[in-house]
């Protein structure tokens, strides 16, 4: 290695991508020290991070060239050592001139005079706080004056963060192209709107409100007829958004932030959960004018209509969405709260759905206790031509019979079966029959056993319960 020109030996160490072979070869020789060192570009740090400011001012002079760094003081305790505080921030100024994209997350110790050394860095293009308990509004206003460079910002469980100073500035003199706001309650989704101008830069936005019961399962009623987009009530342009995710938010009787939906002309990716109030002529509005549309996901709850209990959209959505987004091909449609048998108080029928699927390429399809869905709904997905990806979650409905019909699906790769009771062995074979499947995927189905389940795919996953990181799609 040390008879290798210095430029040979800098391509192959920007070959290495794993950060522990990073470290390791740095250990073998001064000559790839110091160039391993030139060329790290990201950093991830957390609680390890003893006597935080002297260690950054070391991991910024070892690395001159950095242009990312994560810091995430998650599962922190007291006996970890100091955590970063506002004195260290100023080390990105000093000594980080290539800082572009920065994450701060759980890093208790800092407030807005550590955001104000933040404004000092200019080439600052994204910036993500992560449970930010001290930062307030005029913090963030700092870094959107000095930061002239922002991009992307993203505010998640900043509980003081409250006025939209920053937001309105941002709108009229920033360049924003992503904005996310989770779980900040002092940031209202009506407040957005006033970001102006910046809506017509925006190409990605997510705005999810404080989660609560009431908004899973509310009690409010709302007006199904209401059509929030026959009045140009809000002046604003989004045109360039690509990226919509809506959650838990109340959009009745106030508009707020469900005028988006009929302004959005280049949305290719559309994610709504349990946004109340909604209606078929919001889904109406967004289908005429996204005719890029490629995916979307609906978790819908019950509303409440005088008397009745149902969710917010019926077939007329499904119709729009078949007639005006033929570009559709991830569809996630969830109910939570309607009762198991069918009829329920699901507003979309097999019907209707089915019209869906066979005027779109759908390739991923997600159903979450669907209990229109049965498995004359099955046969039709078996002719369906694009179809790659099948999840079925507490849908019923669903027997062996299905089984059988879908695993004639021409394309059909990869099948995952949550909460399926009526499936059995017996429908486990049919899919065995087909070799087709690259993977398969059976949890807590009580008639189906991990014997039935060898060589039905290439890969298999078995389990009686339901693995953690698929439990949140549950509930």
């Amino acid at each position: 290695m040390e008879d290798l020109p210095e430029a040979l030996v800098t391509e192959i160490v920007k070959k290495i991508t794993r950060t522990s072979d990073l470290n390791s070869i740095s250990l073998v020789s001064k000559q790839l020290y110091t160039i391993e060192g030139y060329q790290r570009g990201a950093i991830r740090v957390g609680s390890g991070l003893c006597t935080a400011t002297e260690a950054l001012s070391s991991l910024c002079a070892r690395f001159p060239n950095l242009w990312k760094v994560e810091i995430d003081y998650s599962g922190w305790i007291p006996g970890h050592g100091k955590q970063l505080d506002n004195k260290g921030l100023s080390v990105f100024s000093s000594h980080c001139s290539s800082l572009i994209d920065l994450t701060l997350s759980f890093c208790s110790y800092i407030d807005d005079s550590g955001l104000g050394w933040l404004a000092h860095c200019k080439t600052l293009v994204s910036l993500r706080l992560n449970n930010a308990p001290l930062v307030t509004s005029f913090g963030i206003y700092s870094v959107a004056v000095g930061c002239t460079s922002l991009c992307a910002l993203h505010l998640i469980d900043c509980e003081k963060i409250d006025s939209v100073e920053w937001l309105e500035y941002l709108g009229r003199d920033g360049s924003l192209e992503e904005l996310v706001v989770k779980n900040c309650e002092g940031i209202n989704h009506h407040e957005l709107l006033k970001f102006g101008a910046g809506w017509m830069k925006l190409q990605k936005f997510e705005f999810e409100g404080k989660i609560r019961i009431s908004d899973i399962f509310p009690s409010d009623v709302y007006d199904p007829s209401y059509d929030a987009h026959s009045t140009a009530i809000y002046d604003f342009c989004c045109e360039g958004l690509k990226d919509l995710r809506l959650a838990h938010i109340k959009t009745w009787p106030d508009i707020g932030l469900r005028v988006v939906l009929g302004k959005c002309k280049a949305l290719e990716n559309l994610c709504l959960e349990y946004v109340n109030a909604l209606n078929d002529n919001d889904m109406i509005a967004l289908s005429r004018g996204c005719s890029n549309l490629k995916s979307i996901s609906l978790w819908l709850n019950l509303q409440r209509y005088h008397n009745e209990a149902t969710t917010s959209f019926t077939d007329i959505t499904l119709y729009a969405l078949a007639l005006n987004c033929r570009k559709l091909q991830i569809l996630d449609l969830k109910f939570v709260g309607c009762s198991p048998d069918w009829p329920s108080e699901i507003g979309f029928t097999q019907k209707g759905f089915l019209v869906l699927i066979q005027s779109c390429p759908i390739r991923v399809l997600v159903l979450h206790s669907a209990n229109f869905f049965d498995d004359d709904g099955m046969k039709a997905l078996s002719s369906s031509p694009n179809l790659e990806t099948l999840e079925l979650i507490h849908c019923e409905a669903v027997t062996d019979a299905g089984m059988r019909f879908i695993a004639h699906a021409p394309c059909l790769s990869n099948l995952t079966l949550r909460v399926c009771h009526e499936v059995t062995d017996v429908g486990v074979s049919e899919l065995g029959h087909a070799h087709k499947l690259e993977s398969l995927v059976i949890e807590c189905c009580r008639g189906v056993s991990l014997q039935a389940m060898q060589g039905v795919a290439k890969s298999v996953h078995y389990s009686s319960e339901v693995a953690s990181d698929a439990l949140s799609k549950l509930f």
